[in-house]
This record gives structure tokens, C-alpha cells and sequence, in this order.
């Protein structure tokens, strides 16, 4: 499935490169077409979401590329992310941009196309994939529209010149992260993703027939935007690690190769957990009727909405899950005055395993009144409270405890988190 990305073809060329007259252009050309190649945005999902990082070119059908011949000035690169529909009246997009992007080295990979590495990184503005509406608290796919100028010819090995005239957009946007979990849509019509592990027919280290399954919840702005027909079964895996963690290298052999589904909600499951709950159980039945899933061994994560719900799915199913990790969960009354969305009698009739996580700086969700509170009423719990949420030297919002979710940071007594999750079976 392609995922939101402007479909227009972007036509660009250099204004000094398309007037020149340049040894080799014609003799290469020899059917005096111009020249037109595809060029492929490339996302990775940082801690913060996701970022366009780099662009590859399709060049290798042109000849063998010299690349002693290529700068990061061979080629200028503009970006421009635009919301997907009509912004409604009232609200605000954040997230959209119209800018040059800076190219910081450039290669050809092993089809010998070209590769354009773009800057980057945590906290800076200008290549995301996603913006947000402000008042609905969704997060929502850009429409991005990336322009390409040649600067300079490109050389080939025989010393042939090449000036590119046409560049054209791939509408797919690639994340080999992402593009590993499958499409998929529930009997009831709740989409979800889908993490297969790779097929192995070796006995596994447990022991036991089948494989985990670990069931990943999402926040409240990456499930659906009903009102505005937006329902794109993306924004759960793109606007942070939360599933993508349990589907590293590291994540499938701790837990010897685990499904990973990720249901996205039609609008927020603190809206109605309750009629949310079967919803779920009936996607999670699915994957069990439909692969070899150990059924003692099922897991529930979440953060803050799907914190919320984590919890809540195991007052509804409490023989269901091996083990529940609820992140910066909420349990207290929502809106303030109204009854708590999970009261202590529930809470305290949770029997399932459970990890909580939530940093003390936390100005979204109350980590004292939800988090710890939760921890002091769920019999036998575990907490990990951080004091910030800072990762590779750049600090978070206090909201953002997931992070250490996705990186297996949380530790008890020298067991870390996923370990204690994959050492879990149901009673």
C-alpha cells in the first residue's frame, strides 16, 4: 500500500546545466530524448518521529557512475510538506514546511544509483513526514513534494557527461522499518499493522510451539481523524518506536522471534475503552487463528492513551496477557471532575504482570496521580519513574517515557524490561 505522498510529477533542472552543450550529453542521448529518472524519498523513525533522510536517484540504468565526480553540490534538493486535506476552520497544521533541504554526502549504493544523505536529527524542523492538527490532537501523513536540481554534469566511468532533465517523484515513500509490517483490517473495520518474523523452522530456545505476540497501542494523535474521512493505518508506526522496537534484531531475540500488531484506533481509546476492548481482542484473535502464536505467551504495551488501554485490556481480559507495560498511562479522571477512567477497584484486581514507566516531568499526563498511582494499587507492579526523557545527549518532552520503552532502557534489579516481558508466560 502507498503511503500519503503527493503523486505529482516534480520536473527540475539546473537553469546553467539544461543550456549547456556538453561533450558526451548527445552521444549518450543517441535517441535525443531527454533524460527523465525517479528519484525515492528514504525515512528512518527517530525516537521523535519520522524524518526523510535521505533521497536515492535512479541513476544505475545510465551507466556506471564515476564518484569521484559527485559533490554535495551536484544536485540541490527542495522540500515542501503540506497537509493531506483542507485544514478545518478553527484549527492549525503544525509540521509543514517549504524549504531547501542541506545535502550532507552523497555515494551510489550497490545498484550504483545515486544517494543524496540529507541533514538531519532530533529536534530540527524541515524534514518530517508527519504534522499535527492541534485541535483534534492528531497526527496526520504530509503530502511531500521534493524538487531536484543538477547543478552539475554527472560522469560516467567512460567520461561520458550526463545532464538530467527530468526528475520524478516516487509516490511510495520507503522505511524498510515501517514497510516490514503488513496492511491489514479487522472483521469489525479497525485497521491495524502486522510484524511476521522471519520463518525459522529450528526448535525455539523456549521450548515451547508457537511465538509471542506483543500487541503495541498507540497514543491519542496517532489513531484516526473520522471527521475528516482520515484513516491511514500509518501514523501508529511513524510517530515513534513504540512497535518498531519490538521488531529490531535485538527485540526478536530476546524474545526469539515475536509477531508485533499494531491496531490503530478510529479515534482515541480513552474516548470509549470499553467498546474499544472487544475491538482489539477480535484483532488479536485474528492473528492467533491466523499464524503460530503461542497463546500463553501474548503481551500488551502501550503509551499514554494505549497506556490507558493496556491497563484497561487486562481488567476486561485479566487471563488473556502474559505480561502489560502501560506508559505514561492514564487512570485518574478525564476530563477533571469526572469519575476515574480506571478506578482502584479494577486496578487492584489486575493480576497480570505489569511494568509501568513514566518520567517525572511529565506536564501532558500527571505521572504521580496515573503512573505511580496506578503502581501503588496493582498488586505486585513494578515502576520505572525517570527524572527526564533524554536519549543520545537530546532531551524530550517529560511525555515522551516511551522512548525508553523502545529502547529497552527500563531495568529492575539488573533484568531489563524486555527480558522480564519475554521470561513471562500466562498463568
Amino acid at each position: 500500500m502507498a503511503t500519503r505522498l503527493n503523486r505529482r510529477t516534480v520536473l527540475a533542472a539546473g537553469a546553467g546545466a539544461v543550456g549547456l552543450s556538453l561533450p558526451g550529453v548527445s552521444a549518450y542521448a543517441d535517441d535525443r530524448r531527454d533524460i527523465s529518472v525517479r528519484f525515492t524519498l528514504n525515512a528512518q523513525v527517530l525516537d521523535g518521529g519520522e524524518q526523510v533522510t535521505s533521497i536515492t536517484i535512479g541513476t544505475g540504468r545510465l551507466g556506471p557512475v564515476d564518484p569521484a565526480g559527485l559533490t554535495t553540490g551536484t544536485f540541490g534538493v527542495h522540500a515542501k510538506a503540506t497537509s493531506p486535506f483542507p485544514v478545518p476552520a478553527g484549527d492549525s497544521l503544525s509540521g509543514e514546511y517549504d524549504l531547501d533541504r542541506t545535502v550532507t554526502a552523497v555515494r551510489l549504493d550497490r545498484h550504483g544509483d545515486i544517494v543524496l544523505e540529507l541533514s538531519h536529527g532530533e529536534g530540527r524542523t524541515g524534514g518530517g513526514t508527519l504534522g499535527y492538527l492541534a485541535r483534534e490532537g492528531r497526527n496526520v501523513m504530509l503530502d511531500l513534494t521534493y524538487t531536484l536540481t543538477q547543478r552539475a554534469p554527472i560522469v560516467l566511468r567512460d567520461h561520458r557527461s550526463v545532464v538530467i532533465k527530468n526528475f520524478v517523484q516516487n509516490p511510495r515513500l520507503s522505511d524498510p522499518e515501517v514497510d516490514a509490517f503488513s496492511h491489514h483490517v479487522s472483521g469489525s473495520g479497525m485497521k491495524y499493522r502486522l510484524y511476521s518474523p522471519a520463518a525459522d523452522t529450528r526448535p525455539h530456545r523456549s521450548g515451547r510451539d508457537g511465538r509471542p505476540l506483543i500487541v503495541w497501542l498507540h497514543g491519542g494523535g496517532e489513531g484516526a481523524s473520522l471527521p475528516n474521512g482520515y484513516y491511514d493505518n500509518e501514523t501508529t508506526l511513524r510517530a515513534n518506536r513504540g512497535a518498531l522496537g519490538f521488531a529490531t534484531p535485538q527485540a526478536q531475540r530476546i524474545f526469539d522471534g515475536a509477531y508485533v500488531v499494531a491496531p490503530q484506533s478510529t479515534s482515541y481509546w480513552m474516548e470509549d475503552g470499553p467498546r474499544f476492548a472487544p475491538l482489539i481482542r477480535e484483532i488479536i484473535d485474528e492473528v492467533v487463528r491466523r499464524h503460530r502464536i503461542d497463546r500463553d505467551r501474548i503481551y500488551v504495551a502501550g503509551c499514554s492513551n494505549g497506556g490507558y488501554m493496556s491497563m484497561k485490556m487486562t481488567t476486561v481480559y485479566p487471563t488473556l496477557f502474559a505480561a502489560s507495560v502501560p506508559v505514561c498511562g492514564v487512570v485518574a479522571s478525564f476530563p477533571v471532575g469526572a469519575p476515574p477512567l480506571i478506578p482502584d477497584s479494577e486496578l487492584a484486581r489486575i493480576t497480570t504482570p505489569t511494568w509501568l514507566v513514566t518520567s517525572a516531568d511529565d506536564t501532558t499526563v500527571d505521572p504521580r496521580a496515573n503512573t505511580v498511582h496506578a503502581h501503588e494499587v496493582i498488586p505486585g507492579s513494578l515502576l520505572t519513574l525517570y527524572d527526564h526523557v533524554i536519549w543520545n545527549g537530546h532531551q524530550f518532552l517529560g511525555h515522551f517515557s516511551w522512548i525508553y520503552v523502545a529502547r529497552n532502557d527500563p531495568s529492575d534489579h539488573g533484568t531489563h524490561l524486555w527480558q522480564w516481558m519475554a521470561s513471562k508466560h500466562r498463568r
